[in-house]
């Protein structure tokens, strides 16, 4: 059977069970084919009757003595009642709905069962095994021991049950579907891997857990090894053929502004300087990623990298996601860059047409050096003498296509130093930056101010707005960040909204005082108009949404109020905090909850202990698991259907060796692209396109 056919050519499935695969994303045979199950069932071991144990999942075997049916008064429920036994003792086993069973459950048929059992009356009574989890009818002189097994257990929907489920994975299996290896075979070889149709087959049907374990390594380290071997050819195509901008090692003027810093570098600024100056210094395009808490001083970096490219008789670029973040690099850079005869320049899309064109003549004739701006830098118009560096600010900010765009503005292919104040945890950054070069930058400068964190119920909203009122009149400014924009009548009422809040505040505790809205809503226009009036303290009070998780620096923003804070992830909440404690006071985070379950009081208390942003970043990434944590951040990399980039670390690790060594062998990387899925293929075409 060729894996690429409809669902529907599988034994068992009709237009209604198309319908309802469909809805879960299953539309081929290999969709359905890698529908792996969610967990297993132990049931190879069957325990007496006698032995079963209320709350305890087990497995049995006995003879049907007994079938009764049932209604309820209440709820007028159908219950179907099989009494069973063995030699040791006898055991009620009940369905609910489920009136054609009846015909099935004959007095002296033997049944094979496994579910959770309880007892019948609150405590005391007959045990009983409510809905099970398995059953079937075993033949005449079939054993029990022939049924027994791992019981796969797979994510269904509609009127799909675990029973058809699995009905239709063996007709599958039956009409034998072509499986072809897309590992080469020494590499399957060198490390004890199981082909890919075995490995597939015990997916679904182990017969052990030593084999289960063995296929699912097997199959992990397939989709890893794909991934890096993919990423890997894009960085190598990206360098192949393409000369860049060789720089020469630094000189004076590198020298001169690093001596004028007003701090000394710290050791993993210092590092990361390094690994950048031997970029540079290479022939070949450099592709580097600084990662960087906030705060941790990835700007200095950037900006040394700008002065070598200048110093070496060519032109930078930065390209910055909002406009204030814009400007205010450029106030930074021509601050720090005017005294040593560097031209800084800045560029938006709110300049007017004759300011525009002079910027664009300039920068063509090279009478300026470094440019900074936002999107505004792509457009046509803009073209440079000799583009040598381009420094992309919160990179996840912009598409792929965006990016490049800027990259190709040079008449040689430029450096490329890309930074983002989102950490990352180690364990993905091989995955989400295969393509890139990455840095780090943990430590933080001295004299930073910390930002103590709190975690308080909503009981006490009152009490923390008089405080911020306090910390307002001594003459700081305040977020207050929200989850969601407007009011809802179709969800929950208790989740307070940007609207709801800013009416709240600015007509009560904070009547009197500038107060305004920011959320994502608004037009650009408006959301520059805001962020700059309170970057200029013209507003006190900013009720928002994540917007401003990347963007201004206010260093007189010293509180920030998180609302219903539980519903935002451990990385995001670190993001918001680092929009205080930039200046010189005190600065409070405080997170309103009542923490309803575990996983919100576990992260709230996480929170409030940690300032380290790469140890959150692990931490958001065990608790809310790497489909969440992804978000955009994967641009275009395949969904992972069994590996896990949080436990499969060693595996990962392996797996990218392998690629490594795949990539000095042309034959093999060849043939291991042109066997991708096509799902695969499509996606890694997406990102080499673009």
């Amino acid at each position: 059977m060729d894996i690429r056919q409809p669902v529907q050519k599988v034994k068992g499935v009709g237009p209604q069970k198309a319908k309802t695969l469909a809805k879960m994303g299953i539309l081929t045979v290999y969709d359905l084919l890698t529908w792996f199950p969610r967990t297993y069932e132990d049931q190879s071991v069957l325990t007496p009757i006698s032995a079963l144990r209320a709350g305890e999942t087990a497995t049995f075997a006995g003879r049907i003595v007994n079938v009764r049916e049932s209604c309820t008064a209440r709820r007028r429920l159908t219950v179907l009642t099989a009494f069973v036994e063995d030699d040791t003792g006898i055991v009620q086993v009940t369905w609910f709905n489920q009136k054609f069973l009846k015909k099935q459950l004959q007095p002296g048929s033997r049944l094979f069962v496994s579910g959770k059992a309880t007892y019948a009356y609150g405590g005391r009574g007959q045990m009983v095994i409510a809905s099970p989890s398995f059953f079937e009818i075993l033949k005449p002189g079939e054993e029990a021991d022939s049924a027994c097994g791992i019981e796969p257990v797979y994510s269904v929907s509609g009127k799909l049950t675990q029973k058809i489920f699995r009905t239709l994975q063996k007709n599958l299996w039956a009409a034998a579907p072509e499986i072809d290896d897309l590992i080469p075979e020494h590499v399957r070889e060198d490390r004890g891997l199981m082909s890919r149709r075995e490995a597939f087959y015990a997916m679904h049907f182990p017969a052990d857990w030593d084999e289960l374990k063995r296929a699912r390594h097997t199959l992990a380290f397939e989709e890893l090894y794909l991934i890096q071997c993919g990423l890997l050819a894009l960085k190598q195509k990206a360098q192949a053929g393409h000369r860049g901008v060789r720089h020469l090692q630094n000189s004076t003027l590198v020298g001169n502004v690093t001596a004028a810093l007003p701090f000394t570098l710290t050791h993993d600024q210092q590092q990361v300087w390094r690994e950048i100056c031997r970029d540079m210094e290479r022939d070949v395009p450099m592709r580097r990623l600084v990662q960087g808490d906030v705060g941790s001083g990835k700007t200095v970096i950037a900006m040394l990298a700008l002065v070598k490219t200048v110093e070496n008789g060519c032109q930078g670029a930065l390209m910055a996601p909002t406009e204030i973040l814009a400007h205010q690099h450029y106030e930074s850079l021509q601050k720090q860059l005017a005294p040593f005869g560097i031209r800084v320049a800045f560029l938006s899309g709110h300049l007017g047409k004759k300011a525009k064109e002079e910027i664009y003549a300039k920068l063509a004739a090279q009478e300026i050096d470094i440019i900074i701006g936002t999107h505004a830098l792509i457009q046509d118009p803009v073209t440079f003498h000799r583009l040598g560096l381009v420094v992309t600010d919160e990179q996840h900010r912009f598409g792929i296509e965006q990016r490049a765009a800027l990259e190709k503005k040079g008449t040689c292919l430029p450096d490329v130093l890309v930074m983002t104040a989102t950490p990352i945890p180690r364990t993905m950054t091989l995955t989400v930056y295969g393509d890139l070069d990455v840095s780090r930058i943990e430590e933080l400068p001295p004299g930073r101010q910390p930002v103590r964190t709190f975690v308080r119920q909503k009981e006490r909203r009152t009490l923390i707005y008089e405080y911020v009122r306090q910390q307002i009149e001594a003459g700081r400014q305040a977020y207050v960040v929200c989850p969601r924009i407007e009011h809802s009548d179709e969800e929950n009422n208790d989740v307070p909204s940007v609207e709801d809040v800013y009416d709240e505040l600015a007509n009560g505790i904070f009547f009197g005082l500038p107060c305004a809205m920011l959320h994502g809503k608004m037009s650009a226009q408006e959301k520059e108009t805001v962020m700059q009036a309170f970057y200029e303290n013209r507003i006190s009070l900013l009720v928002t949404t994540t917007v401003i998780e990347v963007g201004v620096n206010v260093p007189n923003a010293s509180m920030m109020v998180v609302e219903n804070a539980d519903r935002f992830g451990l990385a995001q909440l670190h993001q918001l905090r680092g929009r205080i404690g930039r200046g010189p006071y005190k600065s409070y985070c405080i997170l309103v909850s009542d923490c309803h379950t575990e996983n919100a009081r576990e992260r709230m208390t996480i929170m409030a202990q940690t300032s380290d942003g790469f140890k959150l970043a692990e931490e958001d990434l065990r608790l809310r698991g790497p489909g969440q944590f992804f978000g955009d951040m994967q641009h275009g990399l395949p969904d992972l259907k069994v590996a896990s980039v949080w436990e499969d670390m060693d595996i990962l690790t392996e797996a990218r060796q392998a690629a490594l060594g795949t990539l000095t062998r042309q034959k093999d990387l060849d043939a291991v692209l042109q066997t991708l899925s096509l799902q695969y293929r499509e996606q890694f075409l997406h990102i080499t396109e673009t």
